[in-house]
Order: C-alpha cells, then structure tokens, then sequence
C-alpha cells in the first residue's frame, strides 16, 4: 500500500491534464477536422521520441477509423522516408516543445512536396507551431514523474487529442462496424465483429 499514493499522484496529474485539453478546444478543431475530411491523399504523423510513438499509435487509430493514415520517424523522413509523402496528403507532426529539430527540419522540405502540415504541440510561438499550416495547440501541464521530466502528461493530452480527432471524423464519415471489420478482421474483435457483420 506505500506506493499507492505516489500512483493515484501520477493518475490525478494526467487527468487535470486533460481536463486542461478540454479547455483548449477551439474552432481550430473544425478547421483541421474539415481539412482531414477532405483530404484526397493520407494522413501522415511525424515525430521522434516519445511524441513519435504516440504518432505510430494515432496513425494505426486512424487507419483502423476509416481514414489512410501511416507513421514516418522525422530523422528518417529526411534519409528518404519523405518519398512516401505526396501532395494531396496531410501530415500531423508532433513535438511537445514545438522546437524539436528533428521535427521542425522537415516542414519546409513537406511544403516543397505540396502537403499540408498540422502541428501538434504545446508551442504555440515555437517553430513548429508557427512554421505549420495549421496548429493545434495543448496547455503545458507539469508532466507527471516526480522530476517533471519524462513525458507523461504531454503525451496523454497528445493521445486523447488525436484520437478525439480520428473518432469525429470517423463518425462524420458515418463509418460502421461492417467497415470497422474490413480493417480489424483479427483478434477477439474480429471475432466478436464477424458474429454482427
């Protein structure tokens, strides 16, 4: 039982992270909601680091949610991963900071390609919140490790943001569970899938 408080602690921290989020949501939201609806092309993440693997997580709910979406890390981006890229694409990319190089290097070379670039950050004066097309910008909360250090409570607000996205734009997409289970045949959701659909 010693630890318990040191866990409700970190858990407490998260959640007024979030509840923080909430507060942040703005006709931003609509604007690049619109933008991912209309999209001809993919939605790409982008990141390194931790912001990086919640960019692979947010791409797979997106691609499971009815929208083309795949990961590509900034450092590869610019040793040739930028060929995946194409100019009726999106591309979201992530860095708590907004000045994280590996990130930031690649917007003029993304908008050379013609795509579109949303940044997800709690900069919003840094240079990816102002080099970006559009920005959707979270509250800098105290991460919730005793050191504030490790990304914690930024990447859940990062987390919950993104997939706030992928769901609202699933539903407008009026996506169903037949469509769920085209992409999502396996496991025991596939299974319980199969049974409806």
């Amino acid at each position: 039982m010693k630890y318990l408080e040191i866990v409700i602690d970190v858990m407490n921290k998260e959640m007024q992270a979030i509840k923080s989020l909430i507060e942040y949501v703005n006709e931003d939201y609509e604007i690049i909601i619109d933008e991912i609806l209309n999209c001809k092309g993919k939605v790409i993440f982008l990141g390194v680091g931790k912001s990086g693997h919640i960019g692979k997580k947010l791409a797979a709910t997106f691609a499971s949610t009815g929208t083309p979406s795949f990961f590509v890390h900034g450092t590869e981006s610019v040793h040739g991963d930028l060929g995946m890229i194409e100019k009726d694409d999106i591309v979201i990319l992530i860095s708590n900071s907004g000045n994280t190089m590996e990130v930031v290097n690649c917007i003029p070379f993304i908008k050379n390609i013609g795509a579109k670039t949303i940044a997800i950050t709690s900069g919003k004066e840094s240079k990816l919140g102002q080099g970006c097309d559009y920005a959707l910008i979270y509250p800098k909360e105290v991460e919730s490790d005793h050191l504030n250090l490790a990304p914690t409570s930024s990447s859940t607000m990062t987390l919950v943001l993104g997939d706030a996205i992928a769901c609202t734009v699933s539903k407008l997409k009026n996506f169903t569970s037949s469509d769920f289970y085209k992409y999502h045949p396996g496991g025991s959701l596939g299974e319980k899938l199969k049974t409806v659909n």
